[in-house]
C-alpha cells in the first residue's frame, strides 16, 4: 500500500471547509455521489481544527480565505495536531507563490477553484480521490515552481526535512532560517511573525530536538542533511 493511502475497501471520509454555503452543497452532493463520505461540513477555520482533531478525516477540503482563521493558518494547525489528515486548498486565484506557501503550511494538495460548476466541481472531487488514494496533488505550473525549488537548493540540502518529524512545518520554517544564520530578529521579519512567537518557537524545537542552544539544533540539522547528501538523496527517515 502506498504511503498515507487509505483502506481501499472503506469510503474517503471527507470535510468540506468553505465559507460558500452554496459550494459546500455542491460539493457534498458531488462526493457523495462519487462514493465519498462527507462526514462535516464548516465555514471558518477555527471549526475546521477542531473537526479535523475529532474526525481525522481522509481529506480535508480547506478554502484559504475565510474570517476567523484562514485556511493557511488552520493547515498550519491541523498539521501539527493531527498529521494523518491531508489538506486540499482551495483557491481563487492562480498564483503559483500562493501555491507554494500552501504547500509550506503543509497541504498535500492545492487546486483552483476555477468558479462553480460542472466541471470545476469534477476537478475538485478528482483531486479528492487521488489524494485519498495517497497522492499528492499539484497543477503543472505549481509542480514547475516545486522542481525549481528544489534545484535551487544549495549544497549540503538545506531546506531538506525528514520524513517523520517532531518539528511542525513551522518549527522547520525557523530552523531552516537559523541554519541560513538569520538572527530572531530577521526570522520575524522573514516570516512575518512577532518576535516573542519567534522566540516560542525555537524554544520548542530546541526542546524537541534535545539541543541546549541554536548552534547545538543547527549542527543536528546540518547532521541530518549531510547524511541526505551521503545516500544521494534518499529522504532521511526521521528528526
Amino acid at each position: 500500500m502506498a504511503r498515507g493511502r487509505q483502506d481501499v475497501t472503506q469510503p474517503a471520509r471527507v470535510v468540506v471547509v468553505d465559507d460558500d454555503e452554496g459550494l459546500r452543497a455542491e460539493l457534498r452532493a458531488a462526493l457523495q455521489e462519487s462514493g465519498m463520505t462527507v462526514i462535516a461540513e464548516a465555514d471558518n477555520g477555527r471549526d475546521a481544527i477542531d473537526l479535523a482533531a475529532h474526525f481525522r478525516p481522509d481529506v480535508m477540503i480547506m478554502d484559504i480565505v475565510m474570517a476567523n482563521i484562514d485556511g493557511l493558518t488552520a493547515t498550519r494547525q491541523i498539521v501539527a495536531r493531527a498529521p494523518s489528515v491531508r489538506i486540499l486548498l482551495l483557491t481563487a486565484s492562480d498564483d503559483v507563490e500562493l501555491g507554494m506557501v500552501g504547500l509550506r503550511a503543509g497541504a498535500a494538495g492545492h487546486q483552483v477553484k476555477g468558479g462553480v460548476g460542472g466541471e470545476a466541481i469534477s476537478q475538485i472531487v478528482s483531486a479528492v480521490a487521488r489524494m485519498a488514494a495517497g497522492e499528492p496533488v499539484a497543477g503543472p505550473e505549481l509542480t514547475w515552481r516545486l522542481i525549481e525549488s528544489l534545484r535551487a537548493l544549495p549544497v549540503g540540502g538545506q531546506g531538506v526535512r525528514p520524513v517523520r518529524s517532531k518539528l511542525t512545518p513551522r518549527e522547520w520554517e525557523v530552523l531552516d532560517l537559523l541554519c541560513a544564520g538569520l538572527s530572531v530578529d530577521q526570522i520575524a521579519d522573514e516570516l512575518v511573525l512577532a518576535r516573542d512567537t519567534v522566540r516560542t518557537h525555537v524554544k520548542r524545537l530546541l526542546r524537541k530536538l534535545g539541543a541546549h542552544s541554536q548552534a547545538e539544533a543547527i549542527s543536528i540539522a546540518n547532521g541530518i542533511r549531510a547524511t541526505f547528501a551521503a545516500t544521494e538523496g534518499d529522504a532521511p527517515e526521521e528528526l
